[in-house]
């Protein structure tokens, strides 16, 4: 039955956004925020379209099935009601992409999400209806995309449906278009894709000390061998080891100090260092170039060394596929597991790893660094 204008008065917000049918296609919308709007669902050129209508009460009722009655009568007499609502400079998927994806980048700590965004998109949305306006892409048109990738490739078209998802919000909150094309309504046509955890590939611990033997004797320039043999043997990760600088290393405490902004889990991350670690700082000395960084660039002097240089000397030293740098830390854990009494709170210490749920991190607020450093003095001695 149609709506009369107590109900929309009565109508409460849910968890999720409601829609409502009055009649022949128009459709009240109550958003979980409270608001409400009108939404003309017609057919215009063989897809179905949603067109906003305004929002509710400065359109009543009343005034809300005129408009629907209007956009009925445009597309029957074979006119695009949606060209002369909208402004003309209304922007298309591509322009509103990368407005959200440059008024993001400050607040990503990756420096490489920009262009992750970028390619994912360029990829497979952009080619479909990056030169469309945003207004005027169906939700049919975003089924097509992703489901050309859903199940061969369903960890890229997760990524892709979670940032279109978010472009369309944005220009939902800038008023550009009313309905969400990639929002839950397409999650039933969808396909479920099975969970699968990727496990970084990992040497035998009993193999990394003749790893480091082979990586020492190799071409590769001093200031990646020794980031590398620095990284296995602090069992950090990559990004961590590879901008390492020399004022937050205190080698009278034989200690590490990552500040929170360049640790994943945002927090400080103390690290004991082992004889061996402070023999390869010893080292680190001759690449001082005024810049700070323990191992700077040799190619762009001041600059951290690439994220791609490791994984280099992994592959040119023929252990490419087997191992991966990140992989190192699951030999370290491995290590520690089989060889060891070492609780497991320490190890996951070691690697940095949030210990437990909200409420116990509340209360565990010891870092266990001198029993790590027994740890890490042990891992030192078994890997050199």
């Amino acid at each position: 039955m149609p709506l009369t204008a107590m109900q929309i008065d009565n109508v409460k917000p849910g968890p999720k956004t409601q829609r409502i049918l009055d009649e022949r296609g128009l459709y009240l919308v109550v958003r979980a925020a409270g608001s409400k709007s009108w939404v003309q669902r017609i057919t215009i050129d063989g897809h179905r379209t949603d067109i906003g209508l305004g929002g509710y009460p400065d359109v009543s009722l009343k005034l809300a099935r005129k408009k629907s009655r209007k956009v009925r009568a445009d597309v029957a007499d074979g006119r695009d009601p949606r060209a002369e609502r909208r402004q003309p400079d209304l922007p298309t998927f591509r322009v509103a992409a990368e407005q959200y994806i440059s008024k993001n980048a400050v607040r990503w700590k990756n420096p490489k999400e920009s262009a992750n965004w970028r390619g994912c998109l360029n990829a497979y949305a952009y080619p479909v209806f990056g030169n469309t306006r945003i207004d005027r892409i169906t939700r049919a048109e975003v089924l097509n995309v992703l489901l050309g990738i859903w199940l061969n490739k369903p960890s890229i078209a997760r990524k892709l449906r979670q940032r279109i998802r978010v472009i369309f919000a944005a220009a939902m909150a800038f008023e550009y278009i009313d309905i969400n094309p990639a929002g839950e309504v397409i999650d039933a046509a969808l396909p479920k894709t099975p969970a699968v955890k990727a496990h970084f590939r990992h040497l035998p611990y009993q193999d990394v000390p003749d790893t480091l033997e082979k990586i020492e004797a190799s071409t590769a320039s001093l200031s990646s061998r020794l980031c590398f043999r620095f990284l296995v043997l602090t069992a950090a990760r990559s990004g961590e080891a590879r901008g390492a600088r020399w004022d937050e290393i205190d080698l009278d405490a034989r200690t590490w100090a990552i500040p929170g902004s360049r640790m994943k889990a945002g927090r400080e991350h103390r690290v004991p260092l082992s004889n061996a670690a402070l023999e390869v700082l010893r080292r680190a000395k001759a690449l001082d170039d005024n810049s700070g960084l323990v191992f700077p660039s040799l190619n762009k002097p001041g600059r951290v060394l690439s994220d791609m240089t490791l994984t280099k000397l992994l592959r040119d030293n023929e252990l490419s596929e087997t191992a991966t740098v990140h992989g190192f830390r699951t030999s370290f854990k491995t290590w520690c597991m089989e060889t060891t009494d070492t609780p497991w709170a320490v190890g996951e210490a070691a690697l940095a790893h949030t210990l437990g749920n909200s409420t116990e991190q509340a209360y565990a607020r010891s870092d266990l660094f001198e029993r790590r450093r027994t740890l890490m003095k042990s891992w030192g001695d078994y890997i050199t």
